[in-house]
């Protein structure tokens, strides 16, 4: 049932991307508009996600049950809790997983993690909603741990979990995750509600520049530890441009774009080949440089 849940939210959350991928219509809203995935990079993407999930995933989901549950999660009991009950516990689950993501990401943009694990991951510079968990199994393992650590702990420290409560976190992780990787940013996003949410928008700069941005969920450990100052320059340079060019034509406003997009991608190319030559952080290595 566990990993039921997980394929069907998985891909039932993909298919809308996809759709909205293969409409022109939905093109103003997206963050990289000249990378559309291809029906063959879809596929080729589905058959590596169905890979990690049979060999990675299922055996840990498998394994999940009867380990929560011997440090005393709740199954079968009723009643199940109530929201009140749960919201506190989903959002620890959310802020563990983040700040774990935030640093086992950035080790995996050292050398050898980089070269042999993480490499996989950063083949779309442009990413789409299927490429969520597009990633080395090593990789799935790794950051998968971020997602299960938390109520795996929280259930060892208070004996009081129900896995209700863990279904509801897996989901709203997943849907946090394809989202992220969407590559659209619309008006009603999340980010543009709840300022420190990450979202797409956040996300899609580490794919195009390789650097910054380590974390899932939240903007704030990024912005504490510093590793997003190329994306608010990069952000600082798109709305200087617009600014400077407040008369120009859509046409003249997307060329602009996508002149910085290119910019910001080539040294993001650099980045990445000296994380994986000398195991430095990628997020360290070059700075964007400001007009």
């Amino acid at each position: 049932m566990s990993f039921l849940l997980h394929e069907i939210v998985y891909f039932g959350r993909s298919i809308p991307w996809i759709i909205i991928d293969a409409m022109p219509y939905f093109r103003k809203w997206k963050l990289q508009p000249n990378k559309i995935p291809s029906a063959e990079e879809q596929w080729s993407c589905t058959k590596q996600v169905l890979f990690s999930h049979f060999t990675i995933e299922l055996p840990l989901i498998w394994l999940f049950h009867p380990t929560a549950e011997a440090l005393g999660m709740q199954t079968y009991h009723v009643p199940f809790p109530s929201l009140k009950t749960m919201a506190p516990q989903i959002f620890l689950f959310f802020f563990f997983e983040d700040f774990f993501h935030f640093v086992a990401h950035q080790a995996l943009h050292t050398g050898i993690l980089y070269k042999h694990i993480h490499k996989i991951h950063h083949k779309y510079s442009a990413p789409f909603g299927l490429a969520a968990e597009y990633a080395h199994p090593a990789e799935v393992f790794i950051l998968g741990t971020g997602t299960i650590l938390g109520p795996l702990l929280y259930c060892y420290f208070t004996a009081n979990l129900h896995i209700i409560t863990v279904y509801l976190w897996i989901v709203l992780r997943l849907f946090q995750a394809i989202d992220a990787h969407s590559g659209y940013d619309f008006p009603w996003s999340l980010h543009n509600i709840v300022p420190f949410w990450s979202g797409a928008e956040h996300h899609d700069f580490h794919h195009m520049a390789f650097t910054n941005n380590f974390s899932t969920s939240f903007r704030w450990w990024d912005r504490i530890f510093g590793t997003d100052d190329k994306y608010r320059e990069y952000r600082a340079r798109v709305q200087a441009s617009k600014k400077a060019l407040k008369n120009a034509t859509k046409e003249q406003l997307l060329e602009m774009e996508q002149k910085l997009m290119a910019e910001v991608e080539a040294e993001g190319i650099i980045a990445e080949r000296e994380a994986e030559a000398r195991g430095v952080l990628g997020g360290k290595s070059k700075t964007v440089k400001t007009q």
